[in-house]
C-alpha cells in the first residue's frame, strides 16, 4: 500500500493505492508524506484532483478499487451517476438503486464512502435540501456544491475559497 498526498484548497487529499488502483482518497486537514513509490494511477488521481480543483475537470477516469457490500458498491455507483453542479437526496439515490425504503442505508454507504471527490458523496443532500452527513465536514461540503454551481454558472476555472 502506497500514499501521496495533494493540496486543495479545502486542506488535502490523501490518496492510498497499490498496483491495482486507487484504495481510498480521503480529506484531511494534515498532509501525509509520499511513499517512497507511487503508482502511475495514483500520479493520475493526484492530476485529476488538481485538474477538479482548477476547474477543469467534471468526471474522473481513474481506476478504483471498492471494498464493501454489494448494496455500498451499488450506491456508490449510483453516486456517480449525479452530474457535476447537481445534487441527489439519500431517498432519491434509494429510488435509483430499486430500494425506495432504504434512504438510511444509503446514508450509512455514503458514510462508509473510501473514494472522496471522485465517488461524489458531496452531492447528496436530505429530502428538504439541507446539507447533512459529510464526513468531510458540512463545510466543506458547502464548499465543493457551492463551487461546481459556480463552475457550471460561469464555465471557467475559478478555485475554492476558504
Amino acid at each position: 500500500m502506497y500514499q501521496c498526498c495533494v493540496k486543495c484548497p479545502i486542506g488535502f487529499a490523501k490518496i492510498e493505492g497499490n498496483d491495482d488502483g486507487i484504495t481510498k482518497i480521503e480529506v484531511t486537514d494534515i498532509p501525509v508524506d509520499d511513499s517512497e513509490y507511487i503508482t502511475d494511477e495514483m500520479k493520475k488521481c493526484r492530476r485529476q484532483l488538481t485538474e477538479y480543483f482548477n476547474g477543469k475537470r467534471k468526471k474522473f477516469d481513474l481506476k478504483l478499487i471498492f471494498s464493501g457490500t454489494e448494496f455500498q458498491k451499488k450506491v456508490w455507483k449510483a453516486l456517480m451517476d449525479i452530474p457535476y453542479g447537481k445534487t441527489a437526496s439519500y431517498k432519491e439515490i434509494a429510488c435509483a438503486i430499486n430500494s425506495p425504503n432504504a434512504a438510511r442505508a444509503v446514508g450509512n454507504a455514503n458514510h462508509n464512502n473510501k473514494h472522496w471527490i471522485v465517488v461524489p458523496c458531496h452531492r447528496v443532500i436530505g429530502s428538504n435540501g439541507d446539507l447533512c452527513g459529510y464526513g468531510g465536514s458540512i463545510w466543506r461540503k458547502a464548499k465543493l456544491l457551492e463551487f461546481e454551481k459556480e463552475n457550471i454558472i460561469k464555465n471557467k476555472a475559478k478555485p475554492i475559497e476558504v
